[in-house]
């Protein structure tokens, strides 16, 4: 496991198309310290306009000098750097988003995708806690976003809803908006989370599978439908789950 941050408290960050939202996380509970705060996201999304946003969120809360900046992101990331943007300009291509937001903050900045940030948050202080193994969360809304852990270490940038399935990108026929869109019942959608988890398990063998997104509330509706090897339970920090994981991340990345 991770060894234990010399940080009590950093400012986790979740940046969407439509909004920005910030908060002070306690690294010891991942409790939130102070009441979340959201700004629009600019209307015209470019890296100095959304810098611009996020130090006006880090201004508004007393942190200690020290406290890290943790950031949520909308894409893949490697290394900090945007490889493509989908939701925000697209300007954002090769942007080096800690360095970026150093200069805007003055604090230490770690950047991950945000489903990634939300994994993270659900295995150190969510439906996850204390599962080492192959541990894997996903969620299920517009898309299906994934995160993979093993022993408590994220392999970063899974993207494991773009899995070809019968012909098709998985998240086109699965994902929750999949559902709504074509009216399914949960019976029929749940055959098609069957066929997409059947295909995980054959790839990655996890040994836990945490469900998030918005549709997790209903989650009695469909889990109960699955068969499969490794346990599937819903997610717990619903969406406090990406700041709560990139806070983390910033105090102890590894």
């Amino acid at each position: 496991m991770a060894e234990q941050s010399r940080h009590k408290v950093a400012f986790g960050i979740d940046i969407g198309g439509s909004g920005i939202k910030g908060a002070p996380v306690d690294l010891t509970t991942g409790e939130f310290t102070a009441d979340r705060r959201r700004i629009p996201t600019p209307h015209k999304s470019t890296p100095d306009a959304v810098a611009g946003v996020i130090a006006e969120l880090v201004d508004g809360f007393e942190l200690p000098a020290d406290a890290p900046i943790g950031v949520a992101f909308p894409a893949p990331l490697d290394r900090g750097v945007v490889r493509f943007i989908a939701n925000l300009h697209k300007s954002w291509k090769g942007i080096d988003l800690p360095e970026l937001l150093h200069e805007a903050t003055g604090r230490d900045v770690v950047a991950v995708n945000d489903a990634d940030a939300a994994g993270v948050g659900e295995q150190r202080y969510g439906a996850a806690a204390g599962r080492d193994g192959v541990v894997l969360m996903v969620t299920l809304g517009t898309g299906i976003g994934s995160a993979l852990l093993v022993d408590g270490t994220l392999v970063p940038n899974t993207e494991l809803g773009h899995l070809e399935i019968h012909g098709h990108d998985a998240e086109s026929k699965a994902a929750d908006s999949a559902r709504q869109r074509e009216e399914l019942s949960w019976e029929k959608w749940g055959r098609r989370l069957q066929r997409y988890f059947d295909t995980v398990e054959m790839l990655l063998s996890p040994e836990l599978i945490v469900v998030g997104g918005g549709v997790s509330k209903h989650h009695d509706k469909f889990l109960p439908l699955l068969d499969l090897r490794a346990e599937i339970i819903p997610a717990t920090l619903r969406n406090r789950a990406g700041i709560v994981g990139a806070a983390s991340l910033a105090a102890r990345p590894h």
